[in-house]
């Protein structure tokens, strides 16, 4: 299986902006953990992957490994990191996008 990690600070706003459905969201960010193909891909940036979950209207943007997400056998599964590092609403989508993009190609996957 797949980890998925959620950066504190996402955690937080999750849990500040859901309250009550806050464990629905949780619940669907876990999927990944048995599905990692799950989400729509975004961009790539030196072999990391971009991708984002819908719930409402709210998208979910997590990063992981395309080489190992490529190959997907169950060693590489059970090596798969998947960190979900922001969260938009439909208004914000496109400078949200470029944010993890500028991140990425800057700082790589420390900077989350």
């Amino acid at each position: 299986m797949a980890k998925v990690e959620i950066v504190l600070s996402l955690f937080e706003e999750i849990q500040k902006k859901f309250k009550g459905e806050s464990h629905e969201v949780l619940d669907l960010i876990q999927t990944l953990e048995s599905n990692p193909k799950k989400g729509k891909i975004l961009g790539n940036v030196g072999g990391i992957v971009i991708k984002e979950l819908k719930y409402k209207s709210f998208r979910f943007y997590f990063v992981t490994d395309g080489h190992k997400l490529k190959l997907f056998d169950e060693q590489s599964l059970a090596e798969l990191l998947i960190k979900f590092v922001r969260m938009s609403d439909k208004k914000h989508q496109q400078q949200t996008i470029e944010e993890i993009k500028k991140i990425l190609l800057n700082m790589g996957l420390k900077g989350f």
